[in-house]
């Protein structure tokens, strides 16, 4: 990665970033503008995704280019986030020219968070337009905010077993074009470090003082604990400064994927949503052709995973605690 630039989807030029982070329980939203628009496609491949505006990304439809991405929590409720994005949006001047108006492109996806304090309270539209309000170009803050607020990972023996997720990340830059991650991860399984392949976060022993590797334990028998379709999921946005075509910002984000299956086990699960964006701004004026754009995609993508956990600060809400990876010891 080029010594100067900030290890984050910040590197990207072209976008601005922005949280809001709800101050009555953990839960909020994130945004990534683009304001001057970005070629845009998506990749779901959990099987309980909840989604706005992701049909429009199909490389056979009409629209090229999005001008804003929502990641928030609340579940379903959490995608009303993205009404005060694009009201915030349309206020700026930013979207697509339809007669005499502007009308801004904005995609969303949402986690399931509503375990965690009063599931009342939800991502709403003054959520997405305090999010913008808070937008800049600078690195965003990393664990427990905006989409990260109540995110947790490792629940496959039951949330009371599981540990805070989070909000992470990443990039890096390959002869003058970056590619970078910005990934909210909410798990049903582990994280695991994509570079040493050990549990760093999610299920913990009954006496809840040691990772229990979640993998290893279902593969020994012990019984997963019964689960609500669609409790989890990890979302996220990977971003280039590469020129890109719509085809290969899908391709980008189905790559991404593998950055997943990397640093989370299980991963796209019955019970998970997980969906991945991909936005290519041009401002780099080239490309690398996508053997590397893939390649850094999912690399940036496993990055961010891991320092969304490492990021991570422990809670404790209405009798249910979830701690981080740092409450554990070094990992």
């Amino acid at each position: 990665m080029s010594p100067d630039a900030p290890n984050s989807i910040a590197a990207v030029a072209g976008l601005e970033i922005g949280h809001f982070t709800d101050p009555r329980r953990p839960t909020g939203c994130t945004v990534v503008i683009a304001r001057d628009g970005a070629v845009a496609g998506v990749d779901v491949r959990g099987a309980a995704p909840g989604t706005r505006e992701t049909d429009l990304l199909a490389p056979t439809n009409l629209v090229e280019r999005v001008h804003a991405i929502v990641l928030a929590g609340g579940s379903a409720w959490g995608l009303e986030a993205a009404t005060g994005v694009v009201r915030w949006l349309e206020e700026q001047g930013v979207g697509m020219p339809v007669g005499p108006a502007r009308l801004p492109i904005v995609p969303a996806a949402v986690l399931f968070d509503l375990l965690v304090g009063d599931s009342g309270v939800r991502p709403d539209a003054q959520a997405g337009y305090r999010a913008c309000q808070a937008a800049s170009r600078n690195p965003p803050a990393e664990g427990n905010v905006g989409a990260g607020a109540g995110a947790a990972v490792g629940k496959v023996f039951g949330i009371a077993r599981a540990m805070k997720g989070g909000i992470g990340s990443a990039s890096v830059t390959v002869d003058g074009v970056t590619v970078a991650a910005l990934i909210a991860c909410n798990a049903l399984g582990d994280v695991i470090d994509p570079d040493t392949a050990q549990v760093i976060a999610g299920a913990r022993t009954a006496d809840g003082k040691r990772l229990i590797d979640t993998r290893r334990a279902l593969l020994a028998g012990e019984a997963p604990r019964p689960l609500i379709a669609g409790t989890n999921t990890t979302i996220g946005v990977i971003a280039t400064d590469a020129v890109i075509t719509k085809i290969q910002a899908t391709r980008l984000a189905q790559m991404g994927h593998d950055g997943l299956a990397r640093s989370i086990n299980p991963v796209h699960t019955m019970s998970d949503g997980d969906t991945l964006f991909a936005l290519g701004t041009g401002a780099a004026g080239k490309s690398l052709g996508m053997m590397t754009l893939g390649t850094m995609a999912a690399e940036v993508t496993a990055r961010a995973v891991a320092r969304a956990v490492r990021a991570a600060q422990g809670i404790s809400v209405d009798g249910l605690s979830l701690p981080a990876l740092a409450d554990l010891g070094p990992g």
